[in-house]
């Protein structure tokens, strides 16, 4: 099959949607199929990939590190037509998730979008009345599903979420999987190696995105309490985002100390990342907005138990009291269940064994054969359904 992926964010943007359109597109292609990538464009980045497409975008005024694609990309029809998609792929109900539904209709092809992002979220980027922006935003989504052929949903959690929208498009439940095989052999000592983190300290990680949605005063709030009791730890953040001087500023107000007690690394490339899992005791979550949270699973494939906060996305790949423990939003619980696994040697090997049983369960592979299933399925009703296709020519404008 050719499939065409249209995306708001792609390389060199770090993300969980990132990761999972990169990983699908590896294993989609080792089945034989032929993907075709457009996506903003980002300064000073040079192009490494085949059949990727990159729109003229601006710096987006709330993230600098994040752009947005203008929708506008000279001859893109006629190279649309000479393509010859089968299906088209969208990853944002937004500009590029419309560019990829105009040409659905245009050239009657399934149309397809992977719910990664709970939109609604995510209005605190909006200087002004959250509430109707919220509103509008559901609204928005909810359109945007109900016009596509089929959804994914990162989690069943998640399924729910968008049928409280009134969405009645078919939805399949495959979360972004993880490259197994990728997560052999590693070096457990990287993080020592690297950074001023004593040999005795045990290390927690956090690995996402420097924004207000991962909760991240809450998590460094909980770390001194567990400081408090633990004084062999170092909590190590692998991130970037605009949020970076204030969190180092409240490490420094709660009395913690930069560069030994707390690790702010930056954004490190994939094979680094690894090597960071493999060298951590425990990871650590506090994002309160996940559809899945992939880089639990991540963690988990390099046999790390979790320790998160019960949320949206993350109750679904955590099964608390067998690879982790889940807890309420409260830091004194959190601080307590991190000391309770860190404490527990029979516990702690336990949680290990089964963190990586779960990983192999939603291996890359795996989720890449249940992706091909729904696009052959999409494919053949497309071609032999005619009711099926009169209903997506006759697909109004939002």
């Amino acid at each position: 099959m050719k499939i065409g992926i249209f995306t708001d964010s792609y390389k060199p943007y770090t993300s969980g949607v990132v990761t999972s359109i990169s990983t699908f597109k590896e294993e989609l292609t080792q089945l034989g199929h032929e993907i075709h990538i457009f996506a903003p464009s980002y300064p000073h980045y040079e192009e490494t990939e085949e059949n990727v497409y990159r729109y003229y975008s601006i710096p987006s005024p709330t993230n600098p590190d994040y752009t947005l694609a203008i929708p506008v990309y000279p001859g893109m029809n006629m190279l649309i037509k000479n393509m010859q998609l089968d299906i088209i792929h969208v990853h944002s109900p937004f500009t590029m998730g419309r560019v990829g539904l105009r040409y659905a209709r245009k050239y009657n092809l399934p149309l397809l979008f992977t719910y990664h992002t709970r939109y609604d979220q995510y209005v605190h980027y909006i200087p002004v009345a959250h509430e109707l922006a919220k509103e509008v935003t559901i609204k928005y989504s909810s359109h945007f599903c109900n016009n596509c052929s089929h959804l994914i949903a990162p989690s069943s959690e998640i399924e729910g979420i968008i049928r409280s929208f009134d969405v009645k498009t078919p939805i399949s439940v495959i979360p972004s999987g993880v490259p197994i095989e990728k997560f052999n052999g590693r070096q457990a000592g990287w993080l020592r190696e690297h950074y001023p983190i004593p040999d005795n300290n045990r290390i927690l990680l956090f690995v996402g995105r420097l924004t207000k949605e991962k909760n991240l005063p809450f998590l460094i709030q909980a770390f001194k309490e567990v400081k408090e009791n633990l004084s062999e730890t170092t909590l190590v953040i692998i991130a970037q985002g605009p949020l970076e001087e204030e969190l180092k500023e409240l490490v420094t107000s709660v009395g913690l100390e930069l560069n030994k007690d707390v690790i702010f690394t930056g954004a490190l490339p994939f094979e680094s990342l690894i090597n960071a899992y493999y060298s951590a005791d425990l990871f650590v979550f506090s994002s309160l907005t996940e559809t899945q949270g992939l880089v639990l699973i991540e963690a988990m494939a390099a046999g790390l138990p979790v320790v998160a906060v019960r949320a949206s996305g993350v109750q679904e790949m955590v099964d608390n009291g067998i690879n982790g423990f889940l807890t309420v939003c409260d830091t004194h619980e959190l601080a307590g269940a991190i000391c309770m696994v860190l404490n527990d040697d029979k516990l702690y090997q336990t949680l290990k064994i089964n963190a990586r049983k779960k990983a192999e369960r939603l291996s890359s592979h795996n989720m890449a054969l249940k992706l091909e299933k729904v696009y052959k399925e999409l494919l053949a009703n497309s071609r032999y359904n005619p009711e099926k296709n009169l209903q997506i020519n006759t697909w109004t404008s939002l």
